[in-house]
């Protein structure tokens, strides 16, 4: 039952971001960036509290802390950077994957599955890179946002 209410949720919430997809990446990036203000809120504490012990560790997570708010603020005031930040990441990993993908069919002589696994590296590799690059935009970034959402509430019901 618990699932079936989270479906349908996710359903209609993937569908409305989907008609308003800017809507969605600006609530998609505002909530990312509370979550981001709050550890950087803690990593402050910590590392304030942590001077008095090691003062390495302390001025590690002040430094921290002050990364996270810095961007936490930007995502509340800047939706752009959700968009920047998420196709930056999605083409990280789709290199990371198809150079994972290359060491594979390079060791494929020794791992019986090496060939299976490197050329879906490599596929998944392109089809990441490929998201980052419809990510960078913030329309598609919401439009995507919302079929995930569609998606996970389909399959949520389908449990």
């Amino acid at each position: 039952m618990k699932n079936a209410v989270l479906g349908i949720l996710a359903i209609i919430l993937g569908l409305i971001v989907l008609a308003f997809p800017l809507a969605g990446l600006v609530a998609a990036s505002v909530l990312t960036g509370f979550v981001l203000l709050m550890i950087a809120v803690w990593l402050l504490i910590v590392g304030g509290v942590q001077l008095e012990v090691s003062k390495k560790a302390g001025i590690m997570n002040l430094i921290l802390g002050i990364i996270v708010l810095i961007i936490g603020i930007g995502l509340i005031f800047s939706p752009a950077l959700f968009s920047f930040l998420t196709g930056f990441l999605l083409y990280l990993a789709g290199i990371f994957m198809i150079i994972a993908g290359i060491i594979a069919l390079a060791s494929r002589s020794e791992f019986k599955n090496a060939t299976w696994a490197g050329v879906l590296g490599i596929i998944l590799g392109i089809l990441y890179i490929i998201l980052g690059t419809l990510a960078l935009d913030p329309i598609y970034l919401g439009v995507l946002i919302g079929i995930w959402l569609v998606i996970s509430g389909i399959l949520a019901l389908l449990e």
